[in-house]
C-alpha cells in the first residue's frame, strides 16, 4: 500500500456518506490468558488478559476488549458465558463507511494503527472506537440499513 490519508478522530456520526449497518456473524472465540498481540488482516491488534480473541465465518481473527465483547456478544447454545466457544454478535448498529482511498486509523485513542484499502470499510462503533473492514467481508457479514443515509435520512423515505 502507498501513502494512505491518515484518519484522527473520524466522526462518521457528520459524515454524509456514512451509513448505519448491523453485522450478523457466529464467531469463535478464546479469551486470553497472558498479553500479547494477533495480526489481523488489517494490523496488529494487542489485547490483555481476559480479552476476547474472535475468529469470524470468513476467517478473519481479531480482538475485542472483555468489557465490549461481553456488552456486545452472547454464547451459542452449548458455550458456557465467558468460556472458549461460539457466540454470536447482538445486532447493533454501527456506522460505516466505504473508502475510496487507502487509509489507517487509529482504533482507540493511542490504540493499533489499523490500515484499510480502497474499497475497505471504516467502521464506528462508538465515538473514539474503530474498526476496518475489508469489502468483502463487508459484503459478506454486514447488512446497510434501509434509509440509513447520515445526510439526509428524508431522501430515501420519498422512494
Amino acid at each position: 500500500m502507498g501513502a494512505a490519508l491518515h484518519l484522527v478522530h473520524p466522526d462518521l456520526g457528520q459524515d454524509p456518506a456514512a451509513r448505519f449497518a448491523v453485522k450478523d456473524e457466529r464467531v469463535s472465540v478464546r479469551f486470553a490468558t497472558g498479553e500479547g498481540s494477533l495480526e489481523s488482516a488489517v494490523g496488529a491488534n494487542l489485547y490483555a488478559v481476559g480479552d476476547a480473541l474472535l475468529t469470524g465465518s470468513t476467517g478473519d481473527s481479531w480482538v475485542v476488549s472483555r468489557a465490549r465483547f461481553d456488552a456486545k456478544y452472547r454464547p451459542e447454545p452449548a458455550t458456557q458465558a465467558g468460556g472458549d466457544g461460539l457466540y454470536r454478535n447482538l445486532p447493533v448498529p454501527v456506522l460505516a463507511k466505504a473508502m475510496a482511498v487507502a487509509f489507517t486509523v487509529a482504533r482507540t485513542d493511542g490504540g493499533d494503527l489499523l490500515r484499510g484499502e480502497a474499497g475497505d470499510w471504516l467502521i464506528e462503533y462508538a465515538p473514539g472506537d474503530y474498526g476496518v473492514v475489508a469489502r468483502a467481508r463487508f459484503e459478506r457479514v454486514y447488512r446497510l440499513l434501509e434509509g440509513s443515509a447520515i445526510a439526509d435520512k428524508s431522501a430515501t423515505a420519498d422512494k
